[in-house]
């Protein structure tokens, strides 16, 4: 009964913009810690940002610090990524996932201590 959905992708041009957003349902976000993975054709997936408990406690990859905001809205189960600036090489299928959060642990962490995934969503960026 845990599912997220992933939805917000679609096709942009060099330097627009798009906002992700992540739906749980059969459960409450308040105590998940989420991630952001991403997948491009022919590499293997990668994290590229996570949220704690509060918008306050995120982290980033360097290749999307400073044009990726990743947030949280309880009061909706939902949690947000503002993808501005987008390029030719954030191209990829972009998935959320949850985990049991860890005080004191990393805040994007590894695939396998995430225990629900979503389908994912495209998100295709054109030159």
């Amino acid at each position: 009964q845990w599912q997220l959905v992933e939805s917000g992708g679609g096709l942009v041009q060099s330097g627009g913009s798009l906002r992700l957003s992540c739906l749980a349902s059969g459960f409450a976000l308040d105590y998940s810690a989420i991630g952001w993975f991403r997948q491009a054709p022919g590499k293997e997936r990668e994290g590229i940002s996570g949220i704690g408990s509060t918008n306050e406690a995120t982290d980033y990859v360097d290749s999307v610090k400073g044009r990726f905001t990743i947030s949280r809205d309880n009061a909706k189960n939902t949690v947000y990524l503002q993808m501005n600036n987008l390029q030719p090489d954030d191209t990829a299928v972009y998935y959320c996932a949850a985990g049991f959060l860890r005080l004191g642990g990393p805040i994007l962490m590894s695939p396998s201590d995430y225990h629900t995934w979503g389908p994912g969503t495209l998100v295709t960026v054109s030159s």
